[in-house]
Order: structure tokens, then sequence, then C-alpha cells
């Protein structure tokens, strides 16, 4: 680890990296051009929309709106941005394939991680998933709807939110993932010990109200 970037600790036939402020904000040519120096190539930007759309990386062409992305082909970068929300990602333990989403709770509850191993198309028995820095459960609060969106696709969610102030929870994206991929059949789940609220080697919106960005990014070497 170096104080630019976190390292997932897997071990899998691929290679990941998470930025951190040190690096600066991947929004900026500087930060990016940093970034690129330890990548095969350029990464796969996305206009990320927190919504539920997968796009092969192998085929990009230019950013397109979509909150995840995967690839079969070596020295292709999936990546996601993030400041709050948390980074997923995927890689087969053979090395065939892996995937990165960009999960915060409207993309989380709407099944951007479920789209992700879809597009994959990997037996889940065989995928690792590291959870990227987020902002953590003992400072996440949300209001009704937040819980409501979540409660509407599995009842099992409620575990994820502790009551807190009236009309409001904290909630554990971690948690929520974690019972998202054990459902889809994957069992190697790491990563989940950050907050980025309150570790200021992370970028947060909820922190900071203007906020930079970190990347998470993925490949097959």
């Amino acid at each position: 680890m170096t104080p630019e970037f976190v390292i997932p600790d897997w071990k899998v036939a691929a290679r990941a990296l998470v930025t951190t402020t040190a690096l600066g904000d991947v929004k900026d040519a500087a930060a990016r051009a940093k970034l690129r120096q330890q990548l095969p190539a350029e990464p796969c930007w996305l206009k990320q929309v927190h919504g539920v759309n997968v796009l092969d990386a192998s085929r990009y062409s230019g950013p397109v709106e979509a909150d995840g992305s995967f690839t079969r082909q070596k020295n292709v970068v999936c990546a996601v941005m993030a400041a709050d929300c948390m980074p997923v990602l995927l890689a087969d333990e053979k090395g065939e394939a892996v995937g990165a989403a960009h999960a915060g709770w409207r993309g989380l509850s709407a099944g951007v991680i479920e789209a992700t191993v879809a597009a994959m198309d990997i037996s889940s028995s065989r995928l690792h998933a590291w959870l990227g820095p987020a902002i953590g459960p003992q400072i996440y609060e949300v209001g009704p709807e937040v819980r409501d969106a979540f409660l509407a696709q599995d009842p099992q969610a409620q575990s994820a939110f502790a009551a807190n102030r009236p009309g409001h929870w904290l909630l554990d994206l971690y948690s929520v993932a974690r019972q998202r991929l054990s459902k889809l059949g994957v069992k190697q789940i790491g990563g989940g010990g950050f907050c980025t609220r309150s570790d200021t080697r992370f970028f947060s919106y909820r922190r900071d109200r203007t906020s930079g960005r970190m990347a998470a990014v993925i490949w097959l070497p």
C-alpha cells in the first residue's frame, strides 16, 4: 500500500486498486494522468447515473450512462468513481473475467450488483468480491424513502438498518452488499472495513458537501 492507493486484500488473478485523496480528484486530468501510470490502458470511464446498466469495457468507445462494467480481455481496465457510494470489485478466481459496480443506495437497491454479476456470465461460486471504501454504518443516516426502497426489494435488508432519531436510520451499505452477493452464490467477500466520511484518506460528499472522487479500478493482467 502507498499513500495514493488502497490495494484489495484478496487472492485473485486480477489487479485492482482504489485511489485516495493523496492522488487527487480523478475527475481532474492531473490525477488521471498519475493513475494512468499504474495501469495497462486508459480506464473505461462511465457516466454514472445511479442505475443498473452494465457495459462490456472491451467494447468501450467513450463515456456512456452506466454504473457497472466488466471484461474478459486482458489489460482492459474497468473503473468506477465514488465519494461515499460503494465501489464493488468482482474477479473470477480463474482469471477469466473482472467487473466493477458503482453501488450507492439507489443503484444497490435497484440491483446494480446483480446486473454486474449477470453480465459477467461466470458461475457465482467462482467469483470473489471486494467492497471498497464507502460511507460507514455508524454514520450513514438515511430517511424512510431509502429504507422503503430496500425493503421493497428484499425484506431481509431490514437487518442493515439501525433506528437513529425519529424517522431516520443508519444504513450499513456493506451489510446489504454482502446479503445480495451471498444470495447470488458469491462466497468469497472481502473489504467493507472503511468509512469515507470519517477517514480523510477518502473523498466524502457528506463530509465536505463538495467533493472530489476516488477511482476503483480492476483489470486482468
